[in-house]
C-alpha cells in the first residue's frame, strides 16, 4: 500500500496498531463497506460532523447501523441542539471530503463523541480520511488515539435509505 494518510502518521506516531483495509475508490456506505470487506457492522463506525447554534463545531461517531440522534448528541456535548453541517461545507471545516472523513487529524480542533456502543466490541473500524480506505484498530486504543474524545450514547437505529 502506497497511501499513508494523516490518521495514519498519528497513529504510527503514538504506537497504536491499526491495520489498513481498502475498498476501492467508490464512496460508499457504512453497510456497504461492511459486506464488502465481510467485517462486523457493529464495528464499524461513521464520522458525522455537526454545529451548534453559534457555529461551534463537534464530530460524532457513530456505528454503521444507526444514525445520530441529534437531541442525545446535543446533550452529550452540553448543547440545547446541533445540526448536520452542509456537505459543502466538509472539506473547509475538516480537511477530508464526504466518504473518507476521519474523527482524527481534522484541519481544525473539535470535540470528538464517540458512541459508547464502540467500547462493547474488541475491534474499531473508521475512515482512514481517504476514500476507500478503513482503519481497523483495537476499541481499547480510542482514547489515546483521539485526543479528548468523549463517549456517549449518542445513536439511534438505523431507519433506512
Amino acid at each position: 500500500m502506497d497511501v499513508k494518510t494523516n490518521p495514519m502518521r498519528h497513529l504510527d506516531k503514538l504506537g497504536i496498531p491499526y491495520t489498513v483495509r481498502e475498498y476501492g475508490d467508490a464512496a460508499l456506505s457504512g453497510t456497504e463497506i461492511t459486506e464488502l470487506l465481510d467485517e462486523n457492522p457493529e464495528e464499524v463506525f461513521k464520522t458525522l460532523v455537526t454545529e451548534s447554534r453559534d457555529k461551534t463545531y463537534y464530530v460524532f461517531v457513530v456505528p454503521c447501523t444507526g444514525e445520530l440522534d441529534l437531541k442525545k448528541a446535543a446533550a452529550a456535548v452540553g448543547e440545547k441542539s446541533v445540526s448536520m453541517i452542509k456537505s459543502s461545507d466538509l472539506l473547509k471545516i475538516t480537511g477530508y471530503v464526504h466518504g473518507g472523513c476521519s474523527p482524527m487529524c481534522m484541519k481544525r480542533p473539535v470535540k470528538v463523541t464517540v458512541d459508547s456502543s464502540a467500547l462493547d466490541h474488541e475491534r474499531f473500524y473508521v475512515s482512514a480520511g481517504k476514500i476507500g480506505y478503513q482503519l481497523e484498530m483495537s476499541s481499547s486504543d480510542i482514547e489515546k488515539a483521539i485526543e479528548g474524545v468523549s463517549f456517549a450514547d449518542i445513536r439511534k437505529p438505523f431507519s433506512g435509505n
